[in-house]
């Protein structure tokens, strides 16, 4: 019987662990279903990019896993039971619930958007956690008349890139950010300065120090009982992990992340792998990663080596997890690049400037591109599933008897 093996969520981490575990071992030894609503690989990072107008390149499964093995099933997850290692799950097309059996499971849910319990958040804004999100503020954007006033709540790297994405391409709008802190109080002194320079440039004006206590159809009101005016408020202070997780017996942490070791497997649940998002990874200095491409890509590669090699009966790889940069587009012109350590701390270098712009845009390929050549660079090489035959009854009691 070929082991089964059931990845929920084709993101950039679970996408890229299907295909990696698909080129490490023999397709009659494996069977591997990679479970999605959606038919296509969504960019999450250039989703900041499609709310501004701009159309992305299509990238449908179907072609990315030709010939791979991979079986992609088009259904929503609804639960997971550990413990009986079932799946159940929602046919895309609404036609029936389905349960699916697994060996190995690799549970690459992410997150989605987190509004922070804020009143009005939800009912009045906007988010670009997901495709729907990104296109449903897209078209709003769309509808708003020349000097209209649009606010972008959060001044994290999601935050930013929304702001000054949206700013380049409607220069006719009046485009605010609220930032909880000072802005780009992580970056470098040089990272700082070419960050102001640019939004000085796009007219963004910026509320520093600045926290959001409440959300309305027309605009916000700050902790300190100021009002700020929006036709249009874009919610970015950060993500939620898919709430799955929460109803299994896996061990989580508070924030409902699965807490694995550093092969990605689940300390209570040997049979489970998280990736990305959804799982709490510990990376240099004891640090845990962060909710980040940058993280999920490497966990992925560790979770997808390390499973072929224990089916393979083989010693098991350890990828190093460790950040080199953050990459922050600034419109379609300007970018930023801050240089970090490996436990991602701001070092004084970044690149700036049109040269940051390019350098973001190969990155951003090189994440697509990654997918669906999950083993680029490496030796092809394909494991056999070593098989664990259960003992005989006869052997089984003779094993007792000698326990006894």
């Amino acid at each position: 019987m070929q082991h089964r093996i059931v990845v929920l969520g084709a993101g950039y981490t679970g996408a890229t662990a299907a295909g990696r575990i698909a080129k490490r071992l023999h397709r009659e030894d494996v069977s591997i279903t990679l479970v999605n609503p959606e038919p296509d690989f969504v960019e999450r990072v250039r989703l900041h990019q499609l709310a501004a107008g701009q159309d992305l390149r299509p990238r449908p499964f179907g072609e990315m896993f030709a010939g791979t093995g991979v079986e992609l099933k088009l259904a929503k997850v609804t639960a997971v039971d550990v413990d009986r290692k079932t799946v159940a799950v929602a046919a895309s097309n609404g036609h029936g619930q389905e349960e699916l059996a697994y060996d190995t499971l690799v549970y690459a849910l992410g997150s989605g958007w987190n509004d922070g319990g804020v009143p009005g958040a939800a009912e009045h804004a906007h988010e670009l956690a997901g495709r729907t999100g990104a296109l449903r503020l897209r078209d709003r954007l769309a509808a708003l008349d020349a000097g209209r006033p649009v606010l972008v709540v959060g001044g994290g790297l999601t935050g930013l890139e929304a702001a000054t994405e949206i700013a380049e391409a409607r220069p006719d709008l009046d485009v605010a950010l609220a930032a909880h802190g000072a802005l780009g109080d992580w970056l470098s002194e040089k990272g700082r300065a070419h960050l102001r320079k640019v939004v000085d440039k796009l007219g963004i004006t910026i509320h520093e120090h600045t926290a959001v206590d409440a959300v309305a159809a027309d605009g916000v009101t700050t902790a300190d009982g100021r009002t700020v005016p929006a036709d249009v408020t874009v919610w970015t202070t950060g993500f939620a992990v898919h709430p799955i997780a929460q109803a299994t017996t896996l061990e989580l942490t508070d924030r409902g992340q699965i807490v694995v070791d550093t092969t990605m497997r689940s300390v209570s649940h040997p049979d489970v792998y998280a990736v990305g998002d959804a799982a709490m990874a510990i990376g240099p200095h004891d640090k845990p990663l962060r909710m980040s491409c940058a993280s999920g890509v490497p966990m992925a590669w560790q979770a997808a080596d390390a499973i072929a090699a224990r089916l393979a009966d083989a010693k098991v790889p350890q990828i190093p997890l460790r950040y080199f940069q953050q990459c922050v587009s600034l419109g379609r012109k300007e970018g930023l690049i801050q240089f970090v350590t490996a436990d991602d701390r701001t070092v004084e270098r970044a690149l700036t400037g049109r040269g940051a712009a390019l350098y973001k845009e190969l990155i951003c390929k090189g994440a697509a591109w990654g997918v669906a050549n999950p083993t680029a660079g490496m030796p092809s090489r394909r494991r056999r599933v070593v098989r664990q035959e259960p003992p005989s009854p006869a052997r089984s009691e003779a094993a007792a008897e000698a326990a006894v």
